[in-house]
């Protein structure tokens, strides 16, 4: 009996993906549990595994292929591998039971010899998020062990052996041993003719745009099509607070294991500046503005497939340890690709911070629906003057992108000027929230 393999539920709002690769090929021998393919969402990554044993016998749709959710990929049969023409190959059926107990005899003798136990699905491989999550971060997928019933590597083992093992490690940095030599005379050479331009030269490269990339590149484009979008500016002296986590650091890390960095202090001006001005925590709906009374903070964070933004819960009943803790958590999660829908679903306002890339000043972009947004930037020394006297302070440009359609330039304006004065302030934060 054969069985149709078909898309699995991908989350609310989600109704298709694209077929990003297959992990088994026509005529390939199944077990239940194993990977067949990779579906690539807007937001996610998404494994589809075989449900029985059985024979691979027909793909259905190719890498690239749009599916939607509930269609059929592939097809598994019982029984052996099929050939073309539906029959068994002869020499098969020969070779099957010699080269079964050739690989049991195998694996016995490599057990053994390595002293550990063999187990019926050694030779499984470990899942593609598990492979990728792996390359990024350098490690032998072979150091992993799977977790599963079936001994096979997840993309959790991954995660897991990294939190255990490679992020822990100290770097040491290499000894390089130096003998003194003679300095040579550096051989003068007549600058070469200038190279005429060869076509070969001009070599281009083709690359598709991964499902999340298009879905940024077409939301962005929206949200600057359909919202009235407009930005202020300001400028923070980061003195106070940089003093609090001079003084603080070390003793919050020790009682909270987490470092106190600005994130937390932002988070809390921002959810102080929205309660005054509620409008920027709100969205549009028809002809309905709706206001939102709970503070769901978007955390914006950049990864090798694109943008994500990540959602911290509640920000206005959480302290400085629980936001950066929860930032640092999603932050590591969403470069691991290990991020779930309910991570990046909602969101009443986003902080973006293109200051750790050097970013000096830019115009953020919308986070469709929601109607505001705060840039951080770098912070750089910079003359300011203060009573009549010019003196050197760190200090950040601010950026706060809005939507005009229903929020008026002053109170935009004034929600930037409140998280200014909370952030120059930091003691007023604890009166915030």
């Amino acid at each position: 009996m054969s069985i149709e393999v078909r898309v699995p539920e991908l989350g609310e709002s989600i109704v298709d993906a694209t077929i990003a690769s297959w992990l088994k090929k026509e005529g390939d021998t199944i077990k239940r549990g194993d990977t067949l393919a990779e579906l690539e969402t807007d937001k996610i990554n998404v494994e589809v595994n075989a449900e029985q044993d059985g024979v691979l016998q027909k793909v259905l749709k190719q890498i690239g292929d749009v599916v939607a959710v509930g269609e059929a990929i592939c097809v598994i049969g019982e029984g052996a591998s099929v050939a073309s023409n539906g029959a068994v190959p002869a020499e098969k059926i020969a070779a099957a039971p010699a080269e079964a107990k050739s690989q049991q005899n195998g694996m016995r003798d490599q057990s053994v010899a390595s002293g550990t136990a063999p187990f019926a699905d050694a030779q499984r491989p470990p899942s593609p998020l598990a492979r990728r999550i792996a390359a990024e971060h350098h490690v032998d997928i072979a150091q992993v062990r799977g977790s599963s019933p079936h001994g096979r590597v997840t993309k959790d083992d991954v995660v897991s052996y990294l939190e255990q093992n490679v992020q822990g490690q100290a770097k040491q940095p290499p000894v390089v041993e130096t003998q003194a030599v003679a300095p040579q005379p550096r051989p003068v050479t007549p600058p070469a003719p200038q190279a005429v331009l060869d076509s070969s030269d001009r070599r281009e490269e083709r690359i598709r745009m991964s499902r999340r990339r298009q879905t940024i590149a077409q939301r962005l484009v929206e949200a600057q099509h359909t919202a009235a979008m407009l930005t202020t500016f300001n400028e923070i002296d980061m003195s106070a607070v940089m003093d609090v986590r001079s003084r603080r650091k070390d003793a919050f890390k020790e009682k909270h294991n987490v470092s106190l960095g600005f994130m937390s202090f932002f988070t809390r001006a921002v959810v102080g500046a929205l309660k005054a001005y509620p409008r920027l925590n709100a969205e549009i709906q028809g002809n309905d503005i709706i206001l939102k009374h709970y503070y769901d903070i978007s955390i914006a964070v950049s990864t090798d497939e694109g943008l994500v933004v990540p959602v911290v819960r509640n920000a206005d009943r959480k302290g400085f340890a629980q936001i950066e803790r929860e930032v640092a958590d999603l932050a590591k999660r969403a470069r691991a690709n290990t991020l779930s829908l309910a991570d990046l679903q909602g969101g009443t306002f986003t902080i973006t911070n293109g200051g750790v890339f050097g970013s000096l000043l830019s115009t953020p972009i919308l986070n469709a629906p929601q109607v505001g947004i705060l840039g951080m930037h770098k912070i750089e020394q910079r003359p300011i003057a203060l009573d009549g006297v010019v003196i050197i302070r760190p200090m950040m440009y601010v950026a706060l992108s809005y939507d005009h359609r229903i929020v008026d330039g002053s109170e935009a304006v004034r929600f930037l000027t409140t998280v200014k004065e909370l952030i120059e302030d930091p003691e007023s934060l604890l009166l915030e929230g």
